[in-house]
């Protein structure tokens, strides 16, 4: 069995909050060598490490020389090299594998001791492919709070009028801002807060990742892609849905019917065996039947335009992590994933729709864990 090293915080590493499923703001070092867990703790840490591994050995670091070291004169950074250091040699290990995300710092220490430390992101994102218990829990607590959040935006839309081209709200433009702060309290009151830049867009706010900001349009797709995260588990969720206020075009009702085909096709076929790649070669058929152009056919002179990105995403203590749903998408989903398909189309004249929903990969399927209407009417 070859040995691993993982070292953080469990407040920024997923791959840490998983080995050890409850916040600790420290940094810390976790080893399993030879079949045995090994946790250096604190006396700050110790019970409750104990508690949420009682399969894990702990080495305290008062065992390791620290108030010898706290004498000596050195930072906070050199003594906490030196412990991992000291741990690492007291269990033997000469050669490990690490997440990719592993401290520079703490792997040219333990190098210049000479162990040998190979990054391996497949191996230590594999071992968080299938959630635990706890960790689907979480995730279904953050997908209620993102449905309660799409609800309250959607209460915000209803409540907009067409002013010319422009939405128009307790007789003022209705903007980005004020669907955001709606969303947030109702995350927040979920006990799932959503980050600031959560996405309510159109083709006025800009495409892919930009949040949006002033005025909203009345009679064109308004995106919205929020993502919560439960504050307990530390699990993400994340939802899209597209809202016209106002008039329907039959450009935007071509975009829902090809979008919602996709969509479908795609949540059918989901099951242990098949690949994101797969998946994602799927939508574009459809879309690229249809005259769109498609990541896999590269962008027209128009960079946005089409469908020009991945289906989605892994989920989980990272809001985007393995099992890949793109192009490069090549791993087998396996029961157990849990992963976030979003097909859409983009034009330059009048934006895009997109839906994303969660889905859980059972042994004979999928499980869809959104629960909310796809209609544009908000």
């Amino acid at each position: 069995m070859t040995d691993l090293l993982l070292y953080g915080d469990t407040e920024r590493s997923a791959a840490l909050r998983h080995e050890v499923p409850i916040v600790i703001g420290d940094p810390f070092l976790f080893a399993e060598v030879g079949g045995r867990t090994i946790l250096l703790a604190s006396t700050l840490e110790r019970d409750r490490m104990a508690a949420a591994r009682p399969d894990a050995e702990l080495i305290e670091t008062t065992d390791l020389g620290f108030h010898e070291l706290l004498r000596g004169g050195q930072s906070r950074d050199e003594i906490l090299l030196e412990l991992v250091s000291r741990a690492v040699a007291q269990l033997g290990v000469r050669d490990a594998i690490v997440d990719p995300e592993f401290p520079v710092a703490v792997a040219d220490r333990l190098r210049a001791d000479g162990v040998v430390l190979t990054p391996d992101h497949a191996a230590v994102a594999q071992r968080r492919r299938v959630k635990s218990p706890a960790e689907l829990a979480g995730i279904r607590l953050a997908q209620r709070a993102a449905e309660a959040g799409m609800a309250a935006a959607a209460a915000v839309l209803r409540e907009a009028q067409p002013d010319g081209d422009t939405l128009v709200r307790n007789g003022a433009p209705l903007t980005a801002e004020d669907v955001r702060d709606a969303i947030r309290v109702a995350c927040a009151a979920h006990g799932a807060p959503a980050p600031a830049d959560i996405i309510v867009a159109s083709v006025w706010q800009g495409f892919g990742h930009e949040p949006g900001s002033g005025p909203l349009p009345a009679h064109l797709p308004i995106q919205i892609d929020l993502w919560p995260r439960d504050e307990s588990s530390g699990c993400w969720a994340d939802m899209t849905r597209t809202f016209v206020v106002g008039d329907v075009t039959g450009a935007v009702r071509a975009q829902d019917a090809l979008v919602s085909e996709a969509f479908g096709t795609v949540r059918d076929a989901v099951r242990p065996g098949i690949t994101g790649r797969e998946l994602h070669a799927m939508t574009c058929d459809i879309f690229e039947a249809a005259g769109h152009r498609t990541q896999r056919t590269g962008p027209g002179d128009d960079p946005n335009e089409g469908f020009q990105f991945s289906l989605g995403h892994g989920i989980g203590l990272d809001l985007h992590e393995d099992p890949g749903m793109g192009q490069l998408g090549r791993s087998p989903l396996i029961a157990g994933d849990v992963i976030a398909i979003e097909p859409g189309l983009w034009d330059r004249a009048i934006g895009g729709v997109r839906y994303e929903d969660l889905l859980l990969v059972t042994d004979d399927g999928c499980e869809v864990l959104t629960h909310f209407p796809y209609d544009l009417t908000p």
